[in-house]
């Protein structure tokens, strides 16, 4: 498992050497913001995203509000979840790093993850990416609440898949089989989860303090109504009633 496209002519390695290759031609800042950006800067983005459909979420109906609420719970909990299935998979795998195995790439360190101590999933090794595995599962999860940011937050992770291939930490492959897993872990349980989160998230929104979590204030639940009274008619109102029964 650790020869995985390590070496010899390839596809894997020609698109590394090819999209690296923009890095050592590129002025020395716009390396550095691409490391940033890769490293740290879209996995902000992304959060900032997932809580920019929270806070448009909170203005749904209440029926709406609680599913949406409940699939933007499951995004970082199915993150989460598929960086614990990344750890296990990268030690059974072992691939070591591209700039470990291929001379004449351009490594941006803009971190402890970009390629010199561990990352994002597990120890340094290579497949699968864990900044990619992060970023997808978090822009998949966002789809399920709202298909419109998801596909932001879709669009997001592919780049950051590119800029870890652009600083030279990881090959194509390891942000494909990233982007594979992330999509699979949110999928595949997304069912199992809404129907456990969805009654929490439910009993929440009908709580008087922690309600203003999942619905905005002037989306309050409705009062319930007294039916006793509600069918009772005033004094007067009933004497005139009664008149014309008599």
């Amino acid at each position: 498992m650790a020869g995985l496209t390590t070496g010899g002519p390839n596809v894997d390695v020609s698109l590394l050497y090819g999209i690296n290759g923009l890095a050592r031609r590129a002025p020395d800042w716009l390396d550095r913001a691409v490391g940033l950006i890769g490293e740290y800067g879209i996995p902000l983005a992304l959060v900032l995203l997932v809580l920019w459909c929270w806070r448009g979420a909170r203005r749904q109906d209440e029926s709406t509000a609680v599913e949406s609420f409940a699939a933007l719970v499951w995004a970082p909990l199915a993150a989460g979840l598929a960086l614990l299935v990344n750890a296990p998979l990268r030690e059974f795998v072992g691939r070591p790093r591209p700039f470990r195995q291929h001379e004449g790439l351009q490594v941006l360190d803009a971190g402890p993850g970009a390629g010199f101590g561990p990352e994002l999933g597990g120890a340094d090794f290579s497949f699968v990416s864990g900044h990619a595995t992060l970023a997808m599962a978090l822009g998949v999860g966002l789809f399920v609440a709202n298909r419109k940011l998801g596909l932001i937050g879709i669009a997001l992770a592919v780049l950051e898949g590119v800029c870890r291939v652009y600083a030279g930490v990881h090959y194509p492959t390891d942000v494909i089989g990233g982007f594979a897993l992330a999509a699979a872990v949110v999928l595949v349980l997304a069912p199992l989860a809404m129907a456990l989160l969805t009654p929490v998230v439910r009993a929440v929104a009908g709580s008087p303090r922690l309600g203003r979590l999942v619905r905005a204030k002037d989306r309050a639940l409705p009062r319930p109504v007294d039916l006793t009274q509600a069918q009772t008619p005033p004094a007067g109102q009933r004497t005139h009633e009664s008149d014309l029964a008599a």
